[in-house]
Formats: structure tokens, sequence, C-alpha cells
């Protein structure tokens, strides 16, 4: 009988050894090296990217070269996510992206948003398997990493081609591990995963399968790998502005952070952010991120729309040190 597994053991993925079986998932827009590495300070095993234009990567735009691919020093395992749907490009962008440091590559073939799709890449790549392969063959031999890929159960409702194609990609293209998100594209976040098909493809895969969709707290997640039976969990909205869900999982807390850890977490993230976009660009991206850690320290409507309305981080920590936050 096999021993079951544990959300703190380690793991091999494409013959590398993860420390435990909780990873970050890829956050589009968000993603960036101080995510991951604030996810990997609260213990996560592996932090992925955001997903970024296999197209930008192979013709040097400078904002993802710069930007985008810039994995941190103190980082521990990363993965860099790519789309796009031409093997030739997704080639020479695996190559460059195993040159800037990357441990790994993950090619992202569940995005269901219109502006990818309509390109022939993210989810659509899910009604053409034939070209997913050669895509997913082409990171692999361009790159020399292992390479994971991201993918939803299906386009549409009851369609369960993503457990089709996990298998052709990992016998025909030499994947080393799925991201399964078993909900279909057109539902995007809504909806109830499949876990039931998740244990299914766990079962008949013959690589790692690392589960995505609704793992939104401790208790869920939890609830998910034992059900699935998954080599690992991979947290996405619900780590946003909560880095200690990473820590409830692995055992090393049993309650939520303070109003004084929430306060300082968000002074670290304001410091990456200057730090990776500068002073003025950090304050326009933060406007995304005050919400999250507001909304664990129980701010009013007042405060809340006061760092919407702020330009700079400057004037945003000016708003939240006299601020009583429940005002």
């Amino acid at each position: 009988m096999a021993v079951p597994k544990a959300l703190t053991d380690s793991w091999e993925l494409g013959g590398l050894t993860i420390p435990n079986r909780v990873v970050l998932a890829p956050l589009a827009g968000i993603g960036n090296w101080f995510i991951r590495l604030q996810a990997q300070r609260h213990g996560a095993g592996l932090a992925v990217s955001e997903m970024v234009s296999s197209f930008a990567v192979h013709h040097g735009n400078e904002k993802t070269h710069v930007e985008l691919l810039r994995i941190h020093p103190e980082e521990r395992i990363t993965s860099v996510q790519l789309f796009g749907q031409d093997p030739a490009v997704m080639r020479s962008a695996a190559a460059t992206v195993a040159e800037r440091g990357a441990d790994l590559i993950d090619l992202n073939m569940g995005c269901p948003v219109p502006k990818v799709c309509k390109t022939g890449a993210g989810a659509a790549l899910l009604d053409d398997p034939d070209v997913a392969v050669r895509v997913a063959r082409a990171a692999v031999e361009g790159s020399g990493l292992p390479v994971t890929v991201k993918l939803r159960s299906g386009r549409r409702a009851g369609d369960t081609s993503g457990f089709d194609l996990a298998h052709r990609l990992v016998g025909e293209a030499g994947v080393a591990a799925i991201g399964f998100h078993p909900r279909s594209a057109n539902v995007h976040h809504r909806g109830t995963p499949d876990y039931d098909l998740a244990a299914r493809l766990v079962e008949t895969l013959g690589a790692p399968v690392i589960l995505s969709g609704g793992l939104r707290d401790a208790a869920v997640a939890r609830a998910a790998f034992e059900r699935t039976g998954a080599d690992a969990v991979m947290l996405a909205r619900g780590s946003l502005g909560n880095p200690w869900l990473f820590e409830e999982l692995l055992g090393r807390r049993d309650a939520g952070p303070s109003r004084d850890e929430v306060l300082a977490e968000l002074d670290w993230v304001m410091d990456r952010a200057v730090e990776h976009f500068g002073p003025e660009r950090a304050g326009r991206w933060l406007r995304k991120a005050y919400p999250w850690y507001l909304e664990r320290l129980g701010a009013g409507k007042a405060l809340k729309a006061a760092l919407q309305a702020t330009d700079t981080v400057q004037q945003a920590r000016e708003a939240i040190s006299p601020s009583p936050l429940a005002a």
C-alpha cells in the first residue's frame, strides 16, 4: 500500500527536488519576482512567474527582458511561464529563459482570456492538440530544462480535452508534470472544480500532477489534495495578500496573521515594488495590491478610497500611518 503524501514532503520534478508540495501559481500581471519571493519566504516550495509572451521574449522586447524575466538572487526554485502557439518561437524563447537562470519552464495552455485565445495560444491549444504537443516539445528541446504545462479540463462544460492532452504532452513531448485546473475554460473561476477528473488524471498520467482551482483556503486545499492524490497543490488568488496560507498548509501556523504582521508584510511589498518599478510606477502597480491587505485589516471605505487615489508610495504610506484602519 502506498504511503499517503504529506504537503510537507519533498518530491521530484524533472530531476529537481522540490522541498514541499505547496506551489505559487502563475498570476497574470502579478507574479513578478517579489511576489514569488514573498511566497517562498512564507514556505512555498516552488513559485511560477506571471504569464510571459514567447513572442516578446523571442523578439527581444525590452520590458519583457528587463522586468518579466528578472529573477532575484534570493529566489530559490523558480519557474517561468511562457505562452504562445508557434513552436519555433517557443523554442527560441525557452532557450532564452534557460539562459536567464530559470529552473523550470511552465507553458500556459489553459488561459481563457479572449485576447490570448484568439491568437491560438492559451486554452485555444486544447482545440489543436497536435500544435500543443509541438509547442511543448520545442520548449523541452530549446531549454534543456524540465517543462510543465498548465491545463484546464477543457474549453467548454463537459469537455475533457485537457485530460486527453495531458497524456499526449507527457508521452509525446516529454513534459515533466501537468498543472491541472479541473474547470472548463469558459467558466473562468466560477463553478465547482471537478476533483474526480483530477483524481483520474493522477491515477493514469504517469507524471506528477499539480492541482489548481478553487483552493481558496487551507481546509479546501488539504481536502482537495487528499481527495485527488495530487503531487502538489497550487495556490493562486487565495494567496493574494495572504502569504500566510503557505505556512498554514505546511503546519507552521494555526491562526491567521496579526494586524502588525499584515502591516509589516504590506510595507515589505511596497519596498519591493519601489525596488522593481521605481517610485512612480510602483505607486500605480500597488493600487491593485492594497485591497488584498486592507481586507485583512478590516479597513473602511474611506481608507480604501484614499489609497486608490494615491499616485506615489509615499502618499500611500501617509494615508496608512495615521489611519485607524477601520474608519
